[in-house]
């Protein structure tokens, strides 16, 4: 990347930081800002994520089985528990999902981990709500449920989750993670995504896809999503 390419693409960083700060809509970017390959979608993302503090974790996911997966940083300032009131969104997004808590690191490693070896690595199972936003991978905040132990037991292609706003169910499905498979995205984060990533971290969270699409609310909506097996988490806006 060239050093006029570079000062290109944190321009279109600070034009989306600005956008996030001051609530103004950005109906589209200059044409010369415009990223043009994933390289330079993924520069621009770090750089929005690096204005908001560490980094708490990663959401990854595929539209479909056969995708490639994608991912972003998800700000460790944007995370709260379940129940939380959230305050300064805009878009108020809402997509159910399902995370891992990684509980031992997992460094760049010269031979591939295995799938077996990314579960292992994972400390606990949540519920969560991801909020959208229009940056970082439409990426605005995360609110994560109570650990589900027992979560290697759990049929995910049989699982059923509702997403309710103000108390009206909005959405009801099964088994309808986009990627298919969605325990085969640890590894992949793990392998393809730690050049990026420089390894994942105890600590750290990592969310899976959605389940439920995009569901929007309001300023002052209360939002609850209901998982069959991995439990229940929810938030209200204010």
């Amino acid at each position: 990347m060239t050093g006029v390419r570079e000062q290109q693409l944190m321009a279109a960083a600070d034009a989306l930081l600005n956008a996030r700060r001051t609530g103004q809509t950005l109906t589209d970017l200059p044409a010369e800002l415009q990223p043009t390959d994933i390289a330079e979608v993924y520069f621009v993302q770090d750089n929005v994520a690096a204005a908001f503090g560490e980094i708490g974790g990663w959401k990854i996911g595929a539209p479909n089985a056969e995708a490639t997966p994608l991912f972003a940083p998800m700000p460790k300032a944007w995370m709260a528990p379940s129940g939380s009131t959230l305050t300064g969104n805009h878009y108020r997004g809402l997509e159910a999902e399902i995370a891992f808590l990684v509980g031992q690191d997992l460094p760049p490693h010269a031979t591939p981990y295995t799938r077996e070896e990314a579960v292992a690595a994972m400390a606990s199972c949540h519920p969560v709500i991801e909020v959208l936003e229009t940056d970082l991978q439409i990426h605005g905040g995360f609110v994560y449920g109570p650990a589900y132990a027992d979560w290697k037991s759990v049929d995910f292609n049989a699982e059923k989750v509702t997403l309710s706003v103000d108390g009206v169910v909005r959405v009801e499905r099964t088994g309808s993670n986009t990627s298919g498979d969605l325990v085969k995205l640890l590894p992949w984060l793990a392998n393809e995504g730690a050049a990026r990533t420089g390894g994942l971290r105890k600590g750290q969270w990592i969310t899976t896809g959605s389940w439920t699409g995009n569901t929007l609310a309001s300023a002052t909506s209360i939002v609850d999503v209901a998982f069959s097996t991995v439990g229940n988490v929810s938030l209200r806006f204010a």
